[in-house]
């Protein structure tokens, strides 16, 4: 995937600072927006996996900080959860004009509030994903609550939160009793995710089981169990992300892909701006080919080479198999390792030379199964004449012409 610096203004007019993940040589087929834990950021590790795993899917995803918090502009303690709504709001507005509108919105504890309730406000958003949220916005109270007191009477209070100290004011706490969002859910017009740890501390998984009950289907529920809170355990994100993904598709379907079409089994395309990333269709599988970063490529796939190698590599083991099983040996695995030596650098720069350079692919085998000396000994053989091997060994002849399209 892609990752770009974003900026945009929030209602106020200040700077928030945000970062879109976008696939891999791709157009997204959809967009959304991740909302961060309270008083985290968008670079959270469990924002960064989640994310990535939706671009991964073909997603969009503009993850960003509230106003005051990580790199946006503006004065935390003079934020409530209506501003964080704001904000949503406003990341909406800015990915509208600049990209897309939003279709999917995903949101971490608060931040799940948030999206729910910013998802009113947003026609084009036609699913909602939550992780370890509180059904209403009056549960982060109790964060604090051992200074609500102080801040009701001298109007703000110093609170300590995940070890760092921050200014909650009065305004703050009041206005977190203006959305009653339990009330609400039953008549919003979207697809609705809610995941959550049984083993939640922060956010008992009550929150989930209420928010459940209090929305209409289409509804779906995901335990994380074994996950704290804060998904840090990159595995916890990364399951995560992939289930939003996979069930945010049948809200958001990937529309048919009609870019790339041929009449020949393989085509590949490769547009200017793109360095070496070339989108290719094998057959009926999508592939991205690339080049290795010291060459001047994203690493966003196999280049050339490890292509043809793994056409080889993959010809050796279903040879071997195949020959197994007419003989009824008992070959129960094959790898193939296969490496080229032939150096990228070299071999482009002296294309048009003959014979510059020989190309040596080093294949080693694994064979395991209860097998003598004898059979070990034929399979080694047998590798020799699989068909790519024999290809490549062979008289090849590419007939190149121009399309007349």
């Amino acid at each position: 995937m892609k990752t770009e610096k974003v900026t945009f203004t929030n209602a106020s007019g200040e700077e928030l600072a945000g970062r879109l993940e976008l696939p891999a040589n791709r157009i997204p087929h959809q967009y959304a927006i991740f909302a961060h834990c309270f008083t985290c950021s968008k670079d959270l590790k469990a924002a960064r996996e989640i994310t990535r795993a939706l671009s991964g899917s073909g997603f969009g995803v503009l993850r960003f900080d509230f106003t005051g918090l990580g790199s946006s502009d503006g004065d935390f303690a003079a934020t409530n959860f209506s501003g964080n709504v704001e904000d949503l709001l406003s990341a909406a507005e800015f990915l509208r004009q600049s990209y897309k509108a939003p279709a999917l919105l995903i949101g971490h504890s608060l931040g799940g509030t948030a999206c729910l309730t910013a998802a009113f406000e947003l026609p084009e958003v036609k699913a909602v994903a939550t992780i370890g949220s509180p059904s209403n916005p009056v549960h982060v109270k109790h964060l604090f609550s051992q200074k609500l007191d102080t801040i009701k009477e001298e109007g703000s209070a110093e609170v300590q939160i995940g070890g760092r100290p921050f200014k909650i004011q009065r305004q703050f706490v009041e206005d977190l009793n203006q959305h009653p969002l339990e009330k609400r859910l039953g008549n919003i017009d979207k697809a609705l995710l809610f995941l959550h740890s049984p083993q939640d501390t922060t956010v008992e998984i009550q929150n989930a089981e209420l928010l459940y009950k209090a929305a209409w289907h289409p509804k779906s529920f995901v335990s994380l169990d074994g996950a704290d809170h804060l998904l840090s355990r990159a595995a916890d994100a990364a399951y995560a992300g992939k289930v939003i993904a996979g069930w945010a598709t049948r809200y958001l379907p990937e529309p048919e892909d009609k870019s790339l079409k041929s009449a020949k089994q393989v085509v590949a395309s490769l547009d200017k701006e793109a360095a070496f990333t070339t989108e290719m269709k094998v057959g009926r599988h999508r592939l991205t080919a690339d080049e290795p970063e010291d060459f001047g490529g994203n690493d966003f796939g196999p280049s050339p080479y490890e292509l043809v190698s793994a056409g080889l590599a993959a010809c050796t083991a279903m040879t071997l198999q195949l020959y197994a099983k007419r003989k009824d040996w008992d070959l129960q695995n094959v790898e193939v390792h296969i490496s080229h030596e032939k150096d990228h650098a070299v071999d482009s720069q002296e294309c048009e030379e003959r014979g510059a350079k020989i190309d040596v692919f080093q294949r080693e085998i694994k064979l395991r199964g209860d097998l003598d000396d004898a059979q070990r000994d034929k399979f080694l053989e047998i590798a020799d004449k699989c068909p790519v091997h024999r290809t490549l060994h062979g008289e090849i002849e590419v007939r190149t012409k121009l399309s007349d399209d």
